[in-house]
């Protein structure tokens, strides 16, 4: 009974504190930086516009692609969609043997593969449609602190102007009588001289 009591007094505050643990990752989570919303719009719609908490960036689409399947969706590998031009090209390919061919007979045959799959990525990626947010989102923040300090110059500009005013009131209102009091100048005598 002693030793349950025991354990119970020990394991209780590391229970507690448990949830403590798992707080700490999510609350550092919060401070990665500015949060970015990325939209795509079509035609003449408008870009919601970016607030101080949130970057907007957008990406405009023609607007016939409004309604149509996203452009990735779009293709297919299918045998049926390949286009004829492609497919005389593969037949005059087929009997390409040796070095650079990236063929199974022939020395060197697979000395071509890596050219070709390097050359396939590169003209997928020249004639991708796809939106480059990452790009978009970099050229947003230059656009943000390219004015930032021109805003901070401006806003210190204002701050100095209202910190003027404010000594310039308090001395007035240091001058003025107060109530039914009245100033008189008074004329102290000159100083001694020695």
């Amino acid at each position: 009974m002693e030793r349950n009591i025991m354990t119970t007094r020990l394991f209780a505050p590391a229970m507690l504190a448990l949830p403590l643990l798992f707080t700490a990752p999510v609350s550092a989570q919060d401070d990665a930086g500015d949060k970015v919303n990325m939209v795509i719009v079509y035609g003449d719609d408008g870009c919601p516009p970016s607030t101080n908490d949130e970057i907007v960036v957008c990406a405009r689409k023609a607007e016939n692609e409004r309604y149509r399947i996203p452009e990735t969706l779009r293709a297919s590998d299918s045998p049926q969609n390949t286009a004829w031009a492609e497919r005389v090209e593969k037949f005059e390919t087929i009997t390409a043997t040796g070095t650079m061919s990236c063929s199974p007979t022939g020395v060197g045959g697979i000395t071509g593969c890596t050219q070709r799959m390097i050359e396939a990525a590169y003209k997928d990626r020249q004639e991708s449609s796809d939106v480059r947010f990452g790009q978009l989102i970099e050229e947003a923040r230059a656009e943000r602190l390219s004015t930032i300090d021109a805003d901070a110059a401006a806003q210190q500009e204002r701050v100095e102007q209202i910190e003027r005013e404010y000594m310039e009131r308090l001395a007035a209102e240091r001058e003025q009588p107060v109530g039914d009091e009245v100033t008189e100048e008074t004329t102290l005598p000159p100083p001694p001289s020695e």
